[in-house]
C-alpha cells in the first residue's frame, strides 16, 4: 500500500508532494458511472495563449484565459494548483484527468474574468528533477512563494488585465498560498479576492497524519494490512510527525516503516516542516481587512472534511461559504454505485460553482 518510488525523479517529485497529503489527495477516486465517454467541459472558455515567465530561478510555463470579446480590461484571476507535482490544469501522474484548473478557469472566462494558470516546478511534461552529485536533492520550500508571485506579476502584466479587480483562487493545497498571497505579492499592488475551493482546514502534518490513519485503517478492515502492521505504520508517522515539529531531523529518528520513511524523508522535511508551520484558521485571522474570500466546497469531499472546513470557517468571519451537494474534493459530481472506479473525464463539473463564482466576483471590488 505505501511503497517508496522507484526512480530517482519519482522519488523527488514524491518530496514536492509534501508527505502523504498529496498523495492522498491525488489517488481518491470516484465509483463506477454508467457513462463511457467524456463529459462536456463547463462554459464557454475563451481564448488561450501561452505565456512563460521566470520564477524562483526557474522558466515557468503558464497558460492565460480571456472572455470572448473582451473589450478594455477585465478582473484577472491567479489559479494555485493543488499539491505535489500538479500541473497548470490540475492534473497529475496520479490523476491525469482531473482538469480542476482548467474547468475553473472556463468558469471563470464565463463570468468575465481572465485567468493564469501555471505549472509550479515539479510538475509539466518537461520537468527534470534536480541532482547534485547523482543524488536527488530537495528544494527550497520557498521556491514555491515566489512562483505564486511571480505569477501574480505576470497575470496583471498582461494588457486584458485590470490590475486594481484580481482574485487568487487556490485549490486544496493552493488555498494555503492564497491565504498569504497579499504577503507574497509586490506590496505596491492591492490585496486581492480569494477563492478557497477544497481548503484544507487544519495544519499540514494533522492533515497528512488524518488521511493516513484512514487510508491504513481501510487497509486494516481489508486485510491488506495486519493489525500489529498498521499500528507501527501509524506509531512510526507520529514519531516522525513529532521530530518534524520539534526541529529535530528526520535522518537521526527511528523510522521503521518502509511507507513512513517514504512520506517522512529527510528530503522531505524542510517542505513539511514549512508548509506545517502555517495554521489555516490564524492565514484567515490575518487577512487585511475587508478581504473578500468565497470559501467552496463538495460535501462528498473525502480529503477535507466538513470538520476541517468549519474550523477554518472561524478564522474567516465574514467570507461566503457555498457548500456543494454530490460534489467531490476536484468539484466533480460524485455517483455513489458499486462497481470499478470510473475516470475524472466522466463525470461532470458541478455546476453550482459557476453561479457561486459570479455572483462572489460581482461585489468583490
Amino acid at each position: 500500500m505505501f511503497t517508496p518510488a522507484s526512480s530517482p525523479a519519482a522519488r523527488w517529485r514524491a518530496a514536492l508532494v509534501g508527505g502523504a497529503a498529496a498523495v492522498l489527495l491525488a489517488t481518491a477516486c470516484a465509483p463506477a458511472s454508467e457513462d463511457d465517454g467524456a463529459v462536456e467541459a463547463p462554459g464557454v472558455g475563451g481564448t488561450e495563449r501561452e505565456l512563460a515567465f521566470e520564477g524562483g530561478g526557474h522558466e515557468v510555463s503558464a497558460s492565460f484565459r480571456v472572455p470572448e470579446g473582451t473589450s478594455g480590461t477585465v478582473p484577472g484571476a491567479l489559479i494555485i494548483s493543488g499539491s505535489g507535482p500538479t500541473d497548470r490544469d490540475g492534473n497529475s501522474s496520479m490523476r491525469p484527468d482531473a482538469n480542476t484548473n482548467w474547468n475553473l478557469s472556463r468558469v471563470l472566462a464565463d463570468a468575465g474574468v481572465a485567468s493564469l494558470r501555471y505549472d509550479k516546478y515539479g510538475s509539466g511534461p518537461d520537468f527534470e528533477s534536480p541532482e547534485s552529485g547523482g543524488e536527488v536533492r530537495s528544494v527550497d520550500p520557498r521556491l514555491f512563494d515566489e512562483q505564486v508571485a511571480a505569477a501574480y506579476d505576470e497575470l496583471v502584466s498582461q494588457p486584458e488585465v485590470d490590475p486594481g479587480r484580481v482574485v487568487v483562487v487556490g485549490h486544496s493545497e493552493g488555498a494555503l498560498y492564497a491565504l498569504r498571497a497579499h504577503e507574497l505579492i509586490d506590496g505596491d499592488r492591492p490585496s486581492p479576492a480569494l477563492v478557497l475551493a477544497a481548503p484544507p482546514g487544519t495544519r499540514y502534518l494533522d492533515l497528512i497524519d488524518r488521511q493516513l490513519t484512514e487510508q491504513v485503517r481501510v487497509a486494516e478492515a481489508l486485510e491488506q494490512v495486519e493489525g500489529g502492521e498498521a499500528v507501527e505504520i501509524l506509531s512510526d508517522a507520529r514519531t516522525a510527525r513529532a521530530a518534524v515539529r520539534a526541529g529535530r531531523s528526520l535522518r537521526s529518528t527511528d523510522i521503521g516503516t518502509v511507507g513512513v520513511q517514504g512520506v517522512y524523508s529527510p528530503m522531505n522535511e524542510d517542505f513539511l516542516a514549512y508548509m506545517d508551520s502555517f495554521d489555516p484558521v490564524e492565514l484567515g485571522e490575518d487577512l487585511p481587512e475587508g478581504t473578500p474570500v468565497l470559501v467552496l466546497w463538495g460535501e462528498e469531499d473525502t480529503q477535507v472534511p466538513r470538520e476541517d472546513v468549519d474550523r477554518l470557517m472561524t478564522g474567516l468571519e465574514d467570507a461566503e461559504r457555498v457548500d456543494i451537494p454530490g460534489t467531490d474534493h476536484i468539484l466533480r459530481r460524485y455517483e455513489d454505485q458499486p462497481g470499478a472506479t470510473v475516470l475524472d473525464s466522466q463525470r461532470p463539473f458541478a455546476e453550482e460553482v459557476s453561479p457561486a463564482l459570479a455572483e462572489f466576483l460581482d461585489t468583490a471590488w
